[in-house]
């Protein structure tokens, strides 16, 4: 899968996600075989393009190639504006938000909410990629509602406009994040489009990402919820698609290595009040699922130290090798 200059290898792609996809899990994903990382959306609004939260956002130094920077926002000139910006400080892709559900975005017709309106969609579509010489993608949903379902008129005028590679993630706005993921509408939109089609939602597996890809003809898959704890997801679903045999889950010391650096990233990346704060959904991602997961959490989340944070994620998954999980609660 090619997106303009940049081929996009594995063909399995880290959904945006925000306050998820920083710029530690970004690469830590990356490493672990992922073919591209999309980041958290950053707003197209100049005014808050210098608070602590957009420097973060906006921060690519040592990413590696391809760097793709989701924008979110309703007015075209300002997002054409957003995009120049973005590519200044690193943007190698620029793509555009109209996925998101949150009703603080939606409410500003931002988001999802765009896919309402379709002249404005074709108005921001053409300034965003007039704007800039690197290539534009967007990421929708299958509509705004079940009696709304629009995304092949949205992605014909995507085509049109010289979208790069279109994501649809396969429910309607309404849906948020509840029931399933339908790949019909997928499938639609990919055989009536020469442009890349990437599939989303419901993927938590290497078996599921190639029964999308076989149903919808897609170019790529991309992950969102199921990589929070498993960034390893990506590597296990490119082996799959490459040699048809499953990867064993990674061992328990794997696990505790690759929580302990990306916990040690994040508080180098924002700082040790900050880093340990946003570190405890992370903790709570890996944890989940395994013995006395709500003890480990009750113990480290009263962490309000780097050192405690890690002294205390060690010594939990040191006590699950050591098969004595238990002494976590005492």
């Amino acid at each position: 899968m090619r997106i303009a200059p940049y081929e996009i290898a594995p063909r399995v792609v880290l959904a945006p996600m925000a306050g998820v996809t920083d710029k530690p899990f970004r690469l830590l994903c990356k490493r672990l075989g992922a073919g591209l990382c999309v980041s958290e959306m950053t707003t197209s609004d100049p005014r808050f393009w210098n608070t602590a939260k957009s420097r973060h956002r906006m921060d690519h130094v040592d990413e590696p190639a391809p760097i793709s920077v989701q924008i979110a926002g309703t007015v075209p000139e300002v997002m054409a504006e957003a995009a120049r910006h973005n590519v200044a400080h690193g943007a190698q892709i620029v793509d555009i938000n109209m996925g998101c559900p949150a009703k603080k975005v939606c409410n500003a017709w931002a988001g999802s909410a765009l896919m309402r309106d379709e002249a404005l969609v074709a108005r921001i579509l053409d300034a965003m990629v007039r704007a800039v010489d690197v290539p534009v993608t967007l990421k929708i949903r299958t509509g705004w509602a079940a009696d709304a379902k629009n995304a092949l008129r949205i992605a014909r005028i995507a085509e049109s406009a010289g979208i790069a590679a279109l994501a649809i993630h396969g429910r309607t706005r309404d849906q948020q994040y509840t029931g399933t993921a339908e790949y019909d509408t997928i499938a639609e939109v990919k055989a009536a489009l020469s442009i890349p089609v990437i599939a989303n939602g419901d993927i938590d597996c290497p078996r599921k990402a190639a029964e999308v890809l076989a149903y919808t003809g897609c170019d790529a898959v991309m992950i969102g919820r199921a990589a929070q704890g498993r960034p390893w997801i990506f590597r296990e679903v490119a082996h799959f698609l490459a040699t048809g045999e499953e990867l064993p889950p990674p061992s328990l010391a794997e696990v505790r290595d690759v929580l302990l650096g990306h916990l040690e990233a994040l508080h180098a990346f924002y700082g040790e009040r900050s880093g340990v704060r946003i570190a405890r959904k992370h903790l709570g991602w890996y944890a989940k699922d395994r013995p006395e997961n709500a003890a480990f959490r009750a113990v480290v989340n009263a962490a309000e130290t780097a050192e405690a944070q890690l002294r205390l994620t060690r010594d939990y998954f040191d006590a699950l090798i050591a098969g004595d999980a238990l002494g976590i609660a005492a």
